[in-house]
């Protein structure tokens, strides 16, 4: 499909107003198409010139401007050109369009479960043009008036309220307000629904009737985040929820976790819990719940004008979403996860060779603007928001909201409009903040460097900043440096400063004065708090002390900033995987918050799967598996932590003997269920270490006869070290574009094992050599999404670094393809580097 190119947009925009969309679709045609009709008012600023029109048909059946006929086969890829415009326009294009198992246009999944069907809409980023036609760019908004053609029994939701009461199969909604094409969207299919009200504003949940009893379980918690969100974000904002109603939807093989569509948001159904979970999967939801609602103001109410201020979108949502489920729900603990999950992505992100500024100076094409819905936008870009909130100040920060809210609704703005009003707001000058936080890529790192005297008092502390060679720009950061003594059993906060980091005053070295002569504590914590976006670094003697302080530190946020402290420096070699291992023998099975228990076991994990030869990883796993044990004998029966240690001694231990008899009911921990996904950590477990045949799995999959359990069954196959099984999921992986995204995904996820890198080394070279045609012939979303999973990650050595540089020297790779192998290939840089330093 023909990207469309910054330069083209800015032209269309300036020559055409679009006044409004007319859609209709008929869903009754067969399985796999449906009838397009769309109908679109627009003016062209020039008479006689001319434009084009988006639109990816199976079918092109007409085509009339202005009551003359375009001719079908002007058709271009997906792009119609319109000639002789006049200074007020009407387009009316019919269509058949195809139904999609990619998770992109009008995407349709038959539900194992029971064999119904359920369609769903997803036109972002430019995949609108696959269900109607349209100038699918995002400042050419304009109201959106759909109809739809149902079969009996189906119901259907848009953006817009229903007009009235369906009848005969016609639905009817009501018209939008100015809406980017990208965010048309709608759910057709017999789903199941609840509704409340809450403050004048409709709500309605929907998700498939093979899962209304696990939606019904919890519509209490999913209604009353909502409510709670709802509630804090009429507070933050002078504007109401601009949109009527506010629906939300989990639909299957959802590839994001959510999309924004003003009135009908789309979740991934995985959010609907058929098996116990952790209370982090409960808060990971209700962020998710909060990040969509934000974005109806930031994103839906004002919309960027072209992808290369994407981060207005994605960050401050991000830096919401946090922000109001800590204010607002029982989460309290947003910013903990934030610190360790979300942060530790933007890290990661940003010091890979693709890392780029948060708001870029050009996107050139939507293509581009795809690879940048990453670590970056979404996590650096809402650090950097809450480090510009600490040093503006709130109550400046949410007066510059409000006012580009008011300035710009129902339209299109930038960056250089919202750091408009925020110099308005607060009377400072925004723009050397933004140049060296927005405009510039890496991360910085704030090292502690600490004298003390014979007396063991501090005669100097200084915060000294660094930049690497390829970024060297030291940026502005106002941190907390938290001071914590060990007192009897417990650790105490003595003293909490505040201090801004000036390079320009100081050169990158900042004096901390006030601790200048007092008692050296026993942890110096840098970045208390949590406030900016930077590795740190502890000083020597802190750094000694955080095995024995860190299990009786009674401040979550804190936890965070320690672990990632310690996991930063084993990613940067800095410190052995081995010294990460131990901290978490010694602190973990004293940690009370959930999220720290699945972060830490989960990035530990990678790095000692991919930093460790074998044989220092066999002995790794066992002390993990131990800490985990430990973990589970102390927590409380019934709990998320206790939930959360069971799925990491599943992960890590090699006992098949035992993980079997957990399936069977023997020796299960007080306090834990064996319910059906459980059952399947479990066999997948067993699978990767050859313990269960495919028997096994194939009786569990007819046990579970749901779309979760047809997932679980293709990664377990995958997983199986078995040849012949390894063959079929292969190829399926580059060729099969009759299954879905997701069932292609799960063998892809499956595939690759630390404990199978002797089986799966002839794939190495396959990968290379096999994975362009692969990304040609499949839709980018999900060409990237297998590109990253399918990727040989556990082939630690120096061959597949050459494979990938031979790879990364054709001229002919997808550019989703080319930047997932040289991140990728990065990553084996490290992790060779790490087994060459042990």
């Amino acid at each position: 499909m023909t990207s469309l190119t910054r330069a083209e947009a800015a032209d269309r925009a300036a020559l055409l107003t679009v006044d409004s969309y007319a859609i209709d679709l008929d869903l009754t045609t067969g399985d796999t198409r449906f009838r397009s009709t769309t109908t679109i008012r627009f003016r062209a600023a020039r008479p006689g010139s001319a434009t084009f029109v988006e639109v990816k048909p199976a079918q092109l059946r007409s085509v009339r401007l202005n009551g003359s006929p375009v001719d079908p086969a002007a058709l271009d890829d997906n792009r119609l050109p319109l000639p002789d415009l006049r200074a007020e326009n009407v387009l009316v294009v019919e269509a058949e369009m195809a139904y999609t198992r990619t998770g992109e246009g009008l995407h349709r999944f038959v539900d194992p479960a029971d064999g119904e069907t359920y369609l769903y809409a997803m036109s972002f980023l430019d995949d609108g043009q696959r269900i109607f036609a349209g100038f699918d760019q995002p400042d050419l908004k304009a109201p959106v008036t759909l109809s739809v053609t149902a079969p009996p029994g189906w119901l259907v939701a848009a953006n817009g309220a229903l007009e009235d009461t369906a009848t005969d199969g016609r639905w009817r909604f009501e018209t939008t307000r100015p809406l980017a094409t990208y965010f048309v969207s709608l759910i057709a299919g017999p789903y199941h629904v609840r509704h409340d009200e809450h403050d004048g504003v409709p709500l309605a949940v929907y998700c498939r009737r093979s899962l209304a009893a696990h939606l019904d379980k919890d519509i209490d918690e999913i209604f009353t985040v909502t409510r709670q969100c709802l509630d804090r974000f009429h507070q933050l904002f002078d504007v109401r929820y601009p949109f009527g109603k506010y629906d939300q939807a989990f639909v299957p093989e959802f590839n994001a976790g959510a999309m924004e569509n003003p009135g009908l948001v789309t979740l991934r159904d995985d959010y609907v819990f058929r098996s116990a979970v952790t209370d982090s999967q409960r808060e990971l939801r209700a962020c998710t719940i909060a990040h969509e609602m934000a974005h109806m103001w930031f994103g839906d109410l004002v919309t960027m004008r072209w992808w290369d201020d994407l981060w207005l979108n994605e960050s401050f949502a991000e830096y919401l979403g946090s922000r109001v489920t800590a204010e607002a729900t029982r989460f309290t603990d947003a910013w903990t996860t934030f610190g360790l999950r979300c942060k530790g992505w933007g890290y990661a992100a940003d010091q890979r060779p693709s890392t780029h500024p948060v708001a870029p100076d050009e996107v050139v094409d939507s293509a581009q603007a795809l690879l940048n819905f990453d670590g970056i936008s979404y996590a650096k870009g809402a650090s950097v928001l809450r480090q510009l909130v600490a040093w503006l100040g709130d109550e400046a920060f949410l007066a510059g909201l409000n006012a580009h809210f008011a300035e710009h609704a129902y339209g299109n703005a930038t960056l250089a409009d919202l750091l408009a009003a925020l110099c308005r707001a607060s009377g400072r000058d925004l723009s050397g903040w933004a140049d060296g936080w927005l405009r510039q890529a890496q991360v910085n790192t704030l090292r502690v460097e600490v004298e003390v005297d014979g007396d063991g008092r501090y005669t100097e502390v200084a915060v000294v900043q660094t930049a690497p060679t390829s970024h060297p720009v030291l940026r502005p950061h106002r941190i907390g440096l938290g001071l914590f003594d060990r007192s009897g059993a417990g650790v105490v906060l003595r003293e909490r400063l505040e201090i801004d980091l000036d390079p320009a005053t100081d050169g990158g070295r900042t004096v901390v004065e006030g601790l200048r002569g007092q008692v050296a504590a026993d942890l110096l914590l840098p970045n208390h708090g949590d406030l900016t976006f930077a590795k740190i670094r502890l000083d020597d003697a802190s750094a000694a002390a955080v095995p024995a302080v860190l299990p009786a530190l009674d401040d979550s946020l804190a936890r965070a900033v320690l672990w990632t402290e310690m996991v930063e420096a084993v990613r940067d070699a800095e410190r052995p995987v081995g010294e990460l291992v131990a901290l978490v023998v010694a602190a973990l099975p004293a940690e009370t918050e959930v999220v720290v228990v699945e972060d830490v076991l989960r990035a530990t994990g990678r790095l000692v799967d991919r930093h460790l030869d074998p044989a220092a990883r066999s002995v790794a796993l066992g002390h993990l598996t131990r800490a985990c044990d430990r973990l589970l004998a102390t927590a409380a029966p019934g709990g998320s932590v206790q939930l959360a240690a069971a799925h990491g001694l599943i992960a890590a231990t090699d006992d098949a003997a035992r993980l079997a008899g957990w399936l069977t009911g023997d020796g299960v921990p007080v306090g834990i269920e064996v319910d059906d996904d459980l059952r399947w950590m479990l066999l997948y477990r067993l699978a990767v270490l050859g313990a269960v045949d495919q028997a096994a799995i194939d009786a569990e999959a007819a046990r579970d006869r749901s779309a979760a359990g047809a997932e679980w069954a293709a990664r377990c196959t995958a997983a199986r070290p078995d040849p012949a099984g390894k063959e079929r999921a292969w190829r399926a992986i580059i060729g099969d574009l009759e299954l879905s995204n997701r069932l292609i995904e799960a063998r892809a996820a499956g595939f690759w094992q630390p404990e199978q890198v002797e089986l799966t080394e002839s794939y190495v070279e396959r990968y290379f050599a096999e994975l362009p045609a692969m990304a040609r012939v499949r839709t980018p979303w999900v060409a990237d999404e297998i590109a990253e999973l399918a990727f040989p990650a556990y082939a630690v050595a120096p061959r597949t670094r050459e494979l990938a540089a031979a790879m990364l020297a054709r001229d002919d790779i997808e550019p989703g393809l080319r930047r997932m192998v040289t991140d990728a290939d990065d990553d084996l840089r490290r992790a060779l580097a790490a087994r060459t330093a042990s």
